[in-house]
């Protein structure tokens, strides 16, 4: 039975806009391959999902705001001592998220923190899930200047709602009075809901109290954030600088005590120099005083002999 309404309109209607390309070349390759009709509607609905998929994958990446887009088969773990794909597997399974899981990366600039924080990210909406990416500065002002305006409420729900949210460069600027309590609001709320949360930071969790101007509110935030999370070290050289060998362990440290000369170690308590034969000492002149306190001096004796 042949409908009166044409195919690319049904499809239209379907909202199946990859399968009103594609089914015209399918139907000549599935007659040219003597395909079965079940066949040919695995092949195309296949081909929908695939698109799908890929189209969704590429929104969600656009609207997460990664600086860049890095995954984890791009980043070189032979420069880490500590971390290892295998430590982070599980960060990268689905059940980071649902289970509610987060994840401070802490070490040097350079060392990758960024990089393996949009990757797990992107890994997130692989799985099917969304990501927000922000540095610390730029969603403290923005909670910041709400707060002022009195729409914290909704400016904290834009930081709640996604999946996962990435918090970059935790203490790389200064920030304002608030800045604990308005980060408080975002971290506590994405606790309460189980929103995972990964965080980068060059500074050790005790400083987070003096960078964020509040040490009783910062030992909260961590205290929420690792409750279901955990604490990783990046170490190893710069990435950025490597090539010039400024990290490399081999290289002597540059030293602030004075140079030495042909070996010699120079003494802690240096004695004057002897003088040695022949040199001429400088002996300081006194200063000329009047005549009248002058002392007298006494007669010279004298060293003639007497002539009888």
């Amino acid at each position: 039975m042949k409908t009166e309404i044409p195919l690319d309109t049904l499809l239209k209607r379907l909202n199946l806009a990859n399968a009103r390309r594609v089914w015209r070349d399918l139907c000549a390759r599935a007659e040219k391959e003597e395909w079965a009709y079940e066949h040919l509607l695995e092949v195309l609905f296949a081909e929908e999902v695939a698109h799908r998929q890929q189209t969704r994958l590429q929104r969600v990446t656009r609207a997460a705001g990664f600086p860049f887009l890095k995954t984890v088969d791009d980043f070189n773990f032979t420069y880490q001592s500590t971390v290892r794909l295998p430590l982070i597997g599980s960060y990268l399974s689905a059940d980071f998220v649902t289970e509610g899981r987060s994840l401070i990366l802490t070490g040097k600039p350079g060392r990758g923190k960024t990089h393996l924080a949009v990757a797990i990210a992107y890994r997130a909406i692989q799985n099917g899930f969304d990501a927000l990416s922000v540095t610390a500065a730029a969603l403290i002002e923005e909670l910041s200047v709400a707060s002022r305006h009195g729409r914290l409420r909704e400016a904290v729900a834009e930081y709640t709602h996604p999946h996962v949210v990435v918090i970059d460069e935790v203490g790389y600027l200064a920030y304002g009075d608030d800045a604990a309590n308005v980060l408080y609001h975002v971290v506590n709320e994405r606790h309460l809901k189980r929103r995972s949360m990964i965080f980068t930071t060059n500074k050790s969790l005790d400083a987070w109290g003096q960078v964020l101007h509040d040490h009783d509110l910062a030992h909260a935030i961590v205290d929420r954030i690792l409750e279901r999370g955990r604490l990783l070290k990046l170490d190893g050289p710069s990435i950025r600088t490597k090539h010039l060998g400024l990290d490399d362990p081999t290289e002597a440290e540059a030293s602030t005590q004075p140079a030495r000369v042909s070996g010699i170690r120079r003494q802690e308590f240096p004695e004057p120099a002897s003088r040695s034969r022949g040199s001429v000492r400088t002996i300081p002149r006194e200063r000329a005083r009047p005549a009248s306190s002058r002392p007298l001096s006494p007669p010279s004796r004298c060293a003639c002999r007497r002539v009888r």
